[in-house]
């Protein structure tokens, strides 16, 4: 059985916002030969170049949420800062730079080598990390395992059923947010402490371990009702195509990519 329609109940998306409209293996697929590549540079400014571009295609490709300004604003160079100078500490100071020490305490002096080692440690791995969330943040679970499914031929029973797992975490946060307000209009592990709060999660435990059961028995009775794994393949309903958009995506971060390595990165080390 083969896929016919795409799906005309889809979310639209807010115009502008281009990469919610791509295919999740295109998104995944646009920036892998640059996280590669950011994985051997040791300069400062390639990682920079790459952590604009992902900052770009964030702002403009991706609806901005107060969590998501969060971590671009606050969050990612909090961790360049931090892990920049956790590095530099850790660097050894008879293989970097010594001409300029930037602090001293006791017998131990803080290089500028080791600092710059240590920065530009913290800008690659920033680097990658904006660059996957930009697919991150765009994609949701049931599009990626969907593509998957349709494109890379994943075996549906593998990918659906990673997906019916997926789901089952938002479901236990639902049960566990109606189990804490039961307990609270009956009054149930009142009081403060480290002992009362002890006693509430334990009370927690059981009721929430039976309402997984519960939904895991429901989840196996639909599959079992839909005839799930009884032949090797099945109409999709849901269409994730991959477009000539996704192609023309790809190929214009490879471009863009190889032309920030050939502007910045050291290809002859001295």
């Amino acid at each position: 059985m083969t896929a016919t329609a795409i799906d005309p109940y889809a979310r639209v998306h807010a115009p502008g916002r281009f990469l919610h409209g791509l295919n999740p293996l295109g998104k995944l697929l646009a920036p892998l030969p640059a996280m590669i590549v950011l994985v051997f540079v040791r300069d400062l400014v390639t990682p920079l170049a790459f952590l604009a571009l992902a900052y770009l295609l964030i702002l403009v490709g991706a609806r901005m949420t107060v969590r998501l300004a969060l971590v671009l604003t606050v969050a990612v160079p909090l961790g360049i800062a931090v892990l920049g100078l956790g590095m530099a500490v850790w660097a050894d100071p008879a293989r970097v730079d010594r001409s300029v020490a930037v602090l001293s305490v006791g017998p131990w002096t803080l290089y500028g080598g080791a600092l710059m080692i240590g920065l530009a440690t913290a800008l690659r791995l920033a680097a990658i990390v904006a660059l996957a969330l930009a697919a991150g943040v765009t994609t949701s679970g049931p599009d990626l395992v969907r593509a998957t499914v349709q494109q890379l031929r994943v075996p549906y029973r593998i990918g659906y059923t990673a997906l019916a797992a997926f789901r089952f975490v938002p479901r236990f946060g639902h049960e566990l947010d109606v189990i804490r307000q039961a307990h609270r209009v009956r009054g149930s592990h009142g009081g403060r402490g480290p002992f009362a709060a002890l006693a509430r999660w334990w009370g927690y435990l059981v009721p929430l371990l039976a309402g997984a059961i519960r939904h895991a028995e429901r989840v196996a009775l639909a599959m079992d009702a839909r005839a799930f794994g009884a032949y090797p393949d099945r109409t999709e309903r849901h269409l994730v195509p991959f477009r000539r958009r996704d192609v023309v995506y790809v190929a214009a971060m490879w471009v863009v990519s190889a032309a920030i390595l050939l502007a910045f990165f050291p290809w002859v080390l001295a």
